[in-house]
């Protein structure tokens, strides 16, 4: 009868365990790495924090009701959001959030509805008359200086009441 060998590490078996547990230990530690600078920038599990500035509507031209309101949403959270209606108890009919297109070099433009719009997490959008805004026919006639409320609501986010002031569109 023989006697069973018994196994005796070697150079050569160290090396080779060794050499196959280094690609994992490598990639969990990346992982973690990253991780945890996601976490100390503030940005894990963070939801969007939306904010409304610079609220305006321009005062109608001429014997035109409909006019347009714009703002700058800010999303200073870790998660994307999406503006996904407005709403305003000082207008006939709901506002449309819309997007004007230049057509022709400047001499025409063109208007689409847009049923949303995306609000990135750590930026934001900023509506113009050249892009997007709301669109609108106000209850009452409006006079420069006056405040208009809105509220904006969002897919992620609660509404955000927030107040626009009437302007010339020249200013």
């Amino acid at each position: 009868m023989s006697t069973p060998s018994l196994w005796r590490p070697t150079r050569r078996r160290l090396t080779d365990t060794l050499l196959a547990a280094i690609a994992p230990v490598a990639a969990f530690s990346l992982a973690l790495g990253g991780l945890t600078a996601w976490v100390a920038a503030g940005k894990a599990g963070s939801p969007p924090r939306i904010g409304i500035t610079n609220g305006r509507v321009f005062l109608p031209y001429g014997n035109s009701s409909e006019t347009a309101a714009f703002f700058d949403v800010s999303n200073v959270g870790g998660a994307d959001d999406r503006l996904v209606r407005v709403t305003s108890s000082a207008t006939s009919g709901e506002p449309d959030l819309s997007r004007h297109r230049m057509l022709g070099g400047g001499a025409a433009a063109s208007k689409a509805d847009v049923t949303s719009v995306a609000v990135p997490a750590g930026r934001g959008l900023s509506m113009s008359p050249v892009g997007l805004d709301v669109t609108l026919t106000p209850k009452a006639r409006l006079r420069s200086g006056d405040l208009v409320p809105f509220t904006l609501h969002f897919e992620h986010s609660a509404a955000v009441k927030t107040l626009a002031v009437v302007v010339r569109p020249t200013s």
